[in-house]
């Protein structure tokens, strides 16, 4: 059996105590999620981030650290992911942007209204990855090497 790990990115965007999160349709249901997707071929992990953000929020926004990366086998598909998650701050949004299929909007929420709704979680790594941000997480960008 070939084992194939997912590379996904993601972003923890905070202004005022509320998150930049995205509501999106998933199994048939409306859930939460940062701003997240799978790298593309011959883009960095930033670039990634950057582009996932925008796609599925009309955020622009500035990378600042990366605050963790984690592996997370979904129960749901079996699927296993490896997660690079960014931490950033907003500069504009962008009102016209069409976002992407399946994404209902972004939404900003305290991490206590997150909380307060774990059913409607894409998975447990979005709260694992504001708690992380909140405990003071943070490496520098340059953790993320490319080659010369």
């Amino acid at each position: 059996m070939r084992f194939t790990p997912h590379v996904t990115v993601a972003t923890v965007i905070e202004s005022e105590g509320r998150f930049l999160l995205v509501e999106e349709m998933a199994g048939g249901r409306a859930v939460f999620n940062q701003p997240a997707g799978h790298l593309e071929a011959d883009e960095s992990l930033i670039e990634a981030a950057l582009r996932e953000t925008l796609e599925e929020t009309g955020w622009d926004v500035e990378l600042t650290a990366v605050t963790g990366i984690y592996l997370y086998t979904a129960v749901s598909n079996g699927v296993t992911y490896q997660r690079v998650c960014f931490s950033g701050r907003p500069l504009q949004q962008r009102p016209n942007h069409s976002l992407d299929e399946g994404i209902l909007g972004p939404r900003w929420l305290s991490r206590a209204e997150l909380a307060a709704q774990p059913e409607r979680w894409r998975s447990e790594l979005v709260l694992r990855c504001i708690d992380d941000y909140l405990g003071g997480e943070r490496f520098p960008l340059s953790l993320i090497r490319m080659p010369a």
